[in-house]
């Protein structure tokens, strides 16, 4: 699908404000409500908006602590990148899994209430999985940009 400039337009109000009415939203990119929806249902139907969701605070719901963790696999088979995707698809603490290039094989975002809940998570969870052969872990101390709105490109 070729995006214009209003499809970008409603594209970027809806990543900042996923409430919005169509109302509202038709007002802001100078349409009337019916074409304004059908330009939506139409992103929706091609798949480029794929889901509508609240962000959430972290430290406002009890997770304080935000850690990269670069994986390094036993090996480099597909069966054994399989396994660990599936495995790590299981914990609810990972909400990102990567796969990379680099010294390590995959980087994976984690929430952890405390120091003590991420330990658990490392070593309970993530090194028990068999297809980890090594693991590094950066604690985020904090974050100055972490935008949740992708610039669209013409």
């Amino acid at each position: 699908m070729k995006l214009d400039q209003i499809d970008r337009k409603v594209l970027e109000i809806l990543q900042s404000n996923a409430k919005i009415t169509n109302a509202q939203l038709s007002k802001e990119i100078g349409l009337s409500p019916a074409p304004t929806l059908e330009r939506v249902k139409k992103l929706e139907q091609h798949n480029i908006i794929k889901s509508y969701h609240a962000q959430l605070d972290r430290e406002n719901v009890g997770l304080g602590v935000t850690t990269f963790i670069q994986v390094t696999l036993t090996g480099h088979k597909k069966d054994v990148t399989d396994m660990f995707v599936r495995k790590i698809n299981e914990v609810a603490e990972i909400i990102e899994c990567h796969h990379i290039t680099g010294s390590g094989d995959f980087l994976l975002k984690a929430i952890s209430k405390d120091i003590a809940s991420y330990q658990r998570l490392l070593l309970e969870r993530i090194n028990e999985i068999e297809e980890v052969a090594s693991t590094q872990t950066m604690v985020i101390l904090s974050t100055f940009k972490e935008s949740k709105v992708l610039p669209i490109p013409y």
